[in-house]
């Protein structure tokens, strides 16, 4: 389902746009950092959905960019049986950061799509848009060109979020093989939070604001949905999409953060609250991501914070997208990977059937899990709530000391790559990078192994089959 917030600059403290947010898959997740690439001009990539897919379709072969970004990225293993690895978008070299987040078309629209749907899934449309795309604009147009020259393989609908330090636009695609789209321009002064994604009344032709292609009013017109002598606006939710409006948990975060922008200028701190506040993450939050919109002096400079679960019961922590190396531990790992449990470290059997062998590293496999530990750690704590507040106090303040280090740490690489030593700029990027993520994981040792006891020693483990967690809005 996935969630995803944008705070425009007008409003911000820091003088600089935010997005934030989180994926909702169950597999495993993990952290990575993909060079730059150079392509040959014959060049191409596998999109799509299989016949095994929820929604089926056909994979096919679409045309791969001369060159592609380097870019930072969460990926997963499983969502709906779209094929891995599966991304929902993240940071590239050129400050475009993508979310993406499910936005449902209505039934009858998801009834017409073709069981032999081709073109780019979700996944596909964020990663080709951070390996690509150098403004959040031209993130809108490269979707659409996509849409329009190859279809669109979906799962019921789907939305994304592309931003840059300028300007964000939300970008829905619908079912049905009808190619159909919108796109609303989010400025300065906006904030928006999806989950679904959501966009309402548009105007009867494109604007600045507003993208759709021509024959986006067209269609509902043709279906019978709508009728322009009627003298109603077109609202995209009530006609495409599932009627419903803005959700629950969307409209009081929306509502909540305007509160707190009207008040003063809205924080780092702020922002992280927006996606680790319990009313609204819990399990499903796969990971977490922050990411500040500018454009420093040199690419590797871009940074984002990152969650290896939901932020709730876990410290977000700067990675940077010039370091060279993400630790193993935040790496892929077998824990919650589709596929694993019928695969071995092994390769006996490899010649008759290659799919018996893990995809894992076994030098990574050996290390330590940050999934594994956080969701231990996230579970324990929805056990007792002394031990949440205990968590989320400890995890605030290592944001804060983090927060007050990272501009230390910026300068220090900036002034290494002025003096062309980009080497040594990455060099220490990275450093303070593991040791950091490292620190965290090592606290979230101690909590799991103290939270355990004390639950343990009350008795108080649940062991019920009925999951405890807080109450959320969604």
């Amino acid at each position: 389902m996935s969630y995803g917030i944008y705070i425009g600059r007008n409003l911000t403290a820091d003088g600089h746009a935010w997005l934030a947010g989180y994926g909702d898959e169950p597999s495993s997740h993990w952290l990575e950092i993909i060079d730059r690439a150079e392509h040959g001009s014959n060049a191409t990539i596998t999109v799509g959905v299989g016949p095994e897919s929820d929604m089926p379709g056909h994979r096919t072969e679409i045309p791969q960019a001369t060159a592609t970004a380097r870019h930072l990225r969460v990926s997963y293993s499983y969502y709906l049986g779209v094929p891995a690895p599966i991304t929902n978008g993240g940071l590239n070299e050129h400050g475009v950061a993508v979310r993406d987040i499910w936005s449902t078309s209505c039934q009858a629209l998801i009834d017409m799509t073709p069981k032999d749907q081709t073109g780019p899934n979700y996944s596909d449309l964020a990663r080709i848009v951070i390996e690509r795309a150098r403004t959040a604009r031209e993130g809108v147009d490269i979707m659409a060109q996509l849409v329009a020259e190859h279809g669109y393989s979906c799962y019921g609908g789907n939305s994304h979020i592309i931003a840059d330090p300028d300007e964000a636009w939300v970008v829905i695609q619908f079912s049905g093989g009808k190619g159909l789209w919108v796109a609303e321009r989010l400025g300065a002064d906006d904030i928006r939070a999806s989950r679904p994604g959501y966009v309402g009344v548009v105007p009867t032709e494109p604007n600045e604001k507003f993208l759709y292609p021509e024959h986006f009013i067209q269609t509902a017109v043709d279906l019978g949905w709508y009728d322009p002598a009627s003298g109603e606006p077109f609202d995209v939710n009530s006609i495409y999409g599932d009627g419903k409006g803005p959700w629950k948990g969307m409209a009081w975060v929306e509502a909540e953060m305007r509160k707190r922008a009207d008040a003063a200028p809205i924080t780092f701190t702020d922002v992280c609250w927006a996606i680790q506040t319990e009313r609204l993450t819990g399990d499903t939050a796969g990971y977490g991501q922050v990411v500040p919109l500018v454009h420093p002096s040199h690419p590797d400079l871009r940074m984002m914070w990152h969650a290896p679960v939901g932020p709730v019961t876990a410290p977000l922590v700067p990675v940077f997208l010039g370091q060279t190396e993400v630790p193993d531990e935040f790496a892929q790992h077998r824990y919650l990977t589709t596929g694993e449990a019928h695969r071995f470290l092994d390769r006996r059997k490899e010649a008759t059937d290659p799919d018996t062998v893990s995809h894992v590293p076994q030098g990574v496999e050996v290390s330590d899990s940050a999934v594994y530990q956080y969701k231990r750690l996230m579970h324990l704590a929805f056990q007792d709530e002394d031990l949440l507040k205990d968590v989320w106090d400890h995890w605030r303040l290592m944001e804060e000391r983090l927060a007050e280090q990272l501009p230390l740490v910026l300068r220090s690489a900036k002034h290494l790559l002025q003096a062309d030593e980009q080497a040594l700029a990455r060099r220490v990027l990275t450093r303070e990078s593991r040791a950091w993520l490292a620190q965290g994981l090592e606290d979230c040792r101690a909590f799991v192994a103290a939270g355990h006891a004390r639950l343990r020693l009350r008795d108080a483990l649940n062991r019920s089959g009925k999951p405890m967690a807080p109450e959320q809005f969604w």
